[in-house]
C-alpha cells in the first residue's frame, strides 16, 4: 500500500502593509511566515495537533515579491519519523502587479514564478499526537 501524501496550499494577496522596502518590495521573511502556516496545516492533517517548528533548511529566495502580487504557498510532508515531520515548501507568484501599465493592472501568470523554496523539520510530541500518520 502506498504511503499517504500530505500536502497543503494557501493563496493570498500581498498587501501594501506587507511591503517592507522601497518600490513596494515584500520582505522575504514573509514567505517563511507563509511556510509556517502551511506547516501548521500539515501537522494538523498528520497528527491533529499544531506541533512545533524546529528548523528551516536551505531557504532560497529566487524572485522578488511586490505588494499586490498573489502568492501560492505549497508544502508537503516528505518524511514521517517517530515524532518529526520533514517538509518541503515552495512559494509561487501566480498573479503579478503591473504598475508600469496602471496602478491597478495585474497579470495572471500562465507559468507561476517560484519566489522561494525551503525545507523544514517539525515535531509533534508523542502525547500531543492524536492520529497515526
Amino acid at each position: 500500500m502506498a504511503e499517504k501524501k500530505y500536502t497543503s496550499t494557501i493563496r493570498l494577496r500581498m498587501s501594501a502593509k506587507d511591503a517592507h522596502y522601497g518600490g513596494n518590495l515584500v520582505d522575504g521573511a514573509h514567505m517563511v511566515h507563509l511556510f509556517g502556516d502551511v506547516a501548521t496545516e500539515l501537522l494538523i492533517l498528520t497528527d491533529g495537533d499544531e506541533g512545533l517548528f524546529c528548523a528551516y533548511n536551505n531557504i532560497e529566495f529566487k524572485a522578488p515579491v511586490y505588494a499586490g502580487d498573489y502568492i501560492e504557498a505549497y508544502g508537503e510532508v516528505t518524511h514521517i519519523g517517530n515524532t518529526s515531520r520533514k517538509m518541503r515548501f515552495e512559494a509561487r507568484k501566480v498573479i503579478a502587479t503591473r504598475p508600469d501599465i496602471s496602478p491597478s493592472a495585474a497579470d495572471f501568470l500562465e507559468e507561476p514564478i517560484v519566489v522561494c523554496v525551503a525545507e523544514g523539520v517539525c515535531v509533534v510530541p508523542k502525547e500531543a499526537s492524536r492520529k497515526q500518520p
